[in-house]
């Protein structure tokens, strides 16, 4: 698989150092000429010096090929952008995966139709969210594309559906419930399946209705 890799941070280094070892082809692009001297001992030719915004940078990274998977991991979300948007629109990269280093930028990344985004600070939230639920309802998965969400919702005493069959409980359109997590063992959710307080209940709900369906399982809204 031939990657370029736009950024040459610490996150682009790494990931490019693990996609050699994996035996992949890699051009990674690096603007900065101190860090790009560093890392030209390092990787030798798979690093080129360039701003990875500009066209004919990318094309002598052979984005014109072109490559099966374009990483836009520089310190700067406009960049990232950019990068990103000129690979799908301009040369038909089917992946471009782009680095989010500010969660309030996701929004431009969206409108813009680049889905497929990272950022560490939504992704250690997530993690937090995790362990300190609040809001009896996880997102641990967004599908922006199909307008879906993987989410874990926690049977509380309270709830209205604990003690309930699963074929019983109404749930909103565009729901199901997948899996039951209890006593360390998880379990396919079926009709019969009766929920427990203390279960972990995991669903795909489309996103518009997480809450509604936190207001089924959970008592809250």
């Amino acid at each position: 698989m031939y990657v370029v890799v736009a950024g040459g941070g610490k996150v682009g280094a790494n990931v490019t150092r693990s996609l050699l070892e994996m035996g992949h082809e890699v051009t990674m692009i690096e603007q900065r000429p101190d860090r790009f001297a560093r890392l030209e001992e390092e990787f030798g030719p798979v690093v080129m010096r360039g701003d990875a915004t500009e066209i004919s940078v990318l094309e002598r990274a052979g984005i014109a090929r072109p490559p099966e998977l374009v990483l836009a991991v520089t310190g700067d979300d406009e960049d990232n952008l950019v990068i990103s948007q000129l690979a799908k629109e301009g040369y038909g990269v089917d992946k471009a995966i782009a680095r989010v280093n500010d969660p309030r930028n996701q929004a431009h990344f969206d409108l813009l139709g680049i889905r497929q985004t990272i950022c560490a600070t939504t992704s250690i939230l997530g993690l937090v969210e995790h362990e300190v639920p609040e809001h009896g309802l996880v997102r641990l998965l967004e599908l922006q594309e199909e307008g879906l969400d993987i989410v874990e919702v926690q049977i509380e005493k309270n709830s209205p559906v604990a003690g309930s069959r699963v074929g019983g409980i109404r749930l909103p359109e565009e729901s199901r419930l997948i899996s039951v997590f209890r006593h360390g063992r998880s379990e396919l959710v079926e009709p019969g399946t009766v929920l427990r307080p203390g279960d972990q209940v995991l669903a795909v709900v489309g996103s518009d209705a997480a809450l509604d369906l936190r207001a089924v399982l959970h008592g809250k809204r």
